[in-house]
């Protein structure tokens, strides 16, 4: 993708104080404060008002922020319980964000009388695995208001008549850069063959690569557009650093010397690939670590039981591969290593965006090889930001 640029906010957005202020049916508004939210943070507090209203929205927002709530909110507000039809479609890139939208609206549309389900398909990764089998996915009911899924699964059950979006009044993109990206745009496209043309369409993403702006000129109408700014991108609130090492056997004594060093609470350590992630996992349960790992080659129901473990501290250390960067919410991660540096600039926020949620403090380190350097320096440009050296009292950073 060509290099990201900042959209143009539109002027004159109202910021909402209280959910209150929204106008939101009393039964979400039970919903939302029984999942624990107080007020809207900067996204839905911009972007919920005009989405309720009926606009077109390009929202970039960066990761942790609320986005998810957002759209959940809006897509719970939109769809009318005594319509027995698909009305809202939410569709994101990978399986383990569908998962987590949808768990999310169902937790807040508890009280709304709305039915939710789950399209992403029954064959997940190394095995075959029926929905009914597992309670936390349920069949999908075509006739729920609200479908959330992924575009292969949704495409398929389009195609088969099972999925009728004749009565569809909204369509959230979820990560829409990847979404409108090489792998995924005709797919898109797709779907959009059976919208008709008044469907209200809705982008969420931490980055909007320019080509992605230009794209969405094409099927939206005069869109409302919301910006985090260029500054908030750089995730205010996490600490950035790197360590420079000569090659991949120093960077594991590197990673055993942090995790020996600093008190970590939980922390993930990304790599770029299946085999890399395998690999160093053997390594550091030789060291007498407990890991977990979540890579593409778990199917779904594996990657959930991974996750419960992972976010109810049963363990502390997670490997994953750029399948979990996305908008994994898991609150009390404290540290992020870049085992390896990502080889794009805009995975680098999701990674780092996992740390620091909702404005906790988080620190991310990055183990930078000479071929790894010129990565680095990209992502500094792209985000406008400065990684420091590692400082020789790092044993403070998570304190």
């Amino acid at each position: 993708m060509s290099e990201t640029k900042n959209i143009e906010e539109t002027s004159g957005l109202p910021e909402v104080k209280t959910f209150e202020d929204l106008k939101l049916n009393e039964n979400i508004l039970r919903g939302i404060y029984s999942y624990g939210w107080e007020k809207p943070s900067e996204i839905q507090s911009k972007a919920i008002k005009p989405i309720l209203e009926g606009n077109d929205i390009i929202a970039q927002a960066q990761s942790g922020t609320g986005k998810t709530g957002t759209f959940s909110i809006s897509a719970l507000s939109v769809a009318d319980p005594e319509i027995a039809a698909p009305q809202v479609l939410m569709m994101s890139p990978v399986k383990d964000l569908s998962v987590q939208t949808y768990k999310i609206i169902k937790s807040l549309g508890v009280h709304s009388g709305l039915k939710v389900s789950l399209v992403i398909g029954k064959g997940l990764g190394k095995s075959e695995v029926d929905y009914g089998k597992r309670m936390d996915i349920p069949n999908p009911d075509f006739k729920s208001q609200i479908i959330v899924g992924t575009p292969g699964r949704i495409i398929d059950c389009l195609e088969r008549k099972k999925l009728n979006l004749s009565a569809l009044r909204l369509l959230i993109l979820d990560e829409a850069d990847e979404m409108l990206s090489k792998g995924f745009k005709e797919q898109v496209k797709k779907v959009f063959n059976y919208l008709s043309e008044e469907v209200q369409i809705a982008l969420f993403s931490a980055t909007m690569p320019e080509e992605v702006i230009n794209l969405s000129k094409s099927f939206m109408r005069n869109p409302v557009r919301i910006l985090v700014k260029a500054e908030q991108l750089t995730l205010e609130g996490i600490k950035q650093f790197y360590v420079n090492v000569e090659s991949e056997m120093q960077k594991f004594e590197v990673l055993c010397d942090i995790y020996e060093t600093i008190s970590v609470s939980q922390g993930i350590i990304f790599v770029n690939s299946k085999q890399k992630a395998e690999d160093l996992k053997e390594k550091l349960e030789k060291k007498n670590h407990t890991i977990s790992i979540i890579h593409g080659g778990y199917n779904q129901y594996e990657r959930n039981d991974i996750l419960d473990d992972f976010k109810n501290g049963r363990t502390r250390t997670l490997i994953a591969t750029d399948i979990l960067a996305r908008g994994i919410d898991i609150q009390q991660i404290s540290l992020v290593v870049n085992y390896d540096i990502p080889y794009r600039v805009e995975p680098y926020l999701h990674r780092i965006g996992r740390s620091g949620r909702w404005g906790r403090k988080g620190v991310g380190i990055n183990l930078v090889t000479l071929d790894d350097a010129t990565n680095l320096k990209k992502i500094e440009k792209f985000y406008d930001t400065l990684i420091e050296p590692l400082p020789m009292n790092f044993m403070d950073l998570t304190k």
